[in-house]
């Protein structure tokens, strides 16, 4: 396992950010894994988040609530990048398109929430 100078600078940074230093190491490449405050681990080195799978977890399972996590937070970005064009939209016909946007992405959100739960 090498690491060079860029890969031990990002993992100060990442550490100054507010991770923290686990004791597992990735399964690609043996560099440390960190815990995001969000509970998620990470390889810095790789630029990737890693899965721990308990024993007898279903590996079908734990795949498809990461892709739902992804899918959320990508319907939360654009949701923010709708709000933002609202906010300085001053046309009438203009606000009500992003205002169906909008509304078509709070439905995904709360299909997304129900096949979560």
């Amino acid at each position: 396992m090498s690491r060079t100078p860029k890969d031990v600078k990002h993992m100060a940074d990442v550490l100054k950010q507010g991770a923290t230093l686990t004791e597992f190491a990735c399964p690609a490449c043996a560099s440390p894994l960190f815990r995001f405050k969000s509970g998620e681990l990470w390889c810095v080195k790789c630029d990737k988040r890693v899965v721990v799978l308990k024993e007898g977890e279903s590996t079908e399972r734990v795949v498809g609530q990461a892709r739902l996590a992804s899918l959320e937070n990508t319907i939360l970005e654009k949701m923010q990048t709708v709000e933002k064009k609202i906010r300085e939209e001053e046309n009438a016909d203009e606000l009500q398109k992003l205002n169906a946007v909008l509304s078509s992405l709070l439905e995904s959100l709360e299909k997304l929430n129900k096949m979560k739960a």
